[in-house]
């Protein structure tokens, strides 16, 4: 376990500890939901950059072709590896 220190201003941590916001329990839950937020944020950044190049979207039939090649390759690699195939 990682520990943490942190500094706050007094009345936010007072604000903070009222709430059961200073707990490792809630601290991480809220840490984990900012991280959600976070990769949200970046999945939709990267969805309009790609809408901005003009990249058009795969259909349903592409993405599992796509989907099936990777596993294929995967398998492959795995065989050369002397490991099972890992789907």
């Amino acid at each position: 376990m990682t520990e943490l220190v942190l500094k706050l201003p007094d009345d936010l941590a007072q604000r903070a500890k009222n709430a059961g916001l200073l707990s490792d329990k809630a601290i991480q839950r809220l840490l984990e939901e900012a991280m959600r937020r976070e990769a949200g944020r970046k999945l939709l950044q990267t969805a309009e950059r790609l809408q901005g190049a003009g990249i058009s979207a795969l259909s349903d039939d592409e993405i599992v072709a796509e989907v099936k090649a990777v596993r294929m390759e995967r398998g492959a690699r795995g065989r050369k590896l002397g490991q099972q195939d890992p789907q």
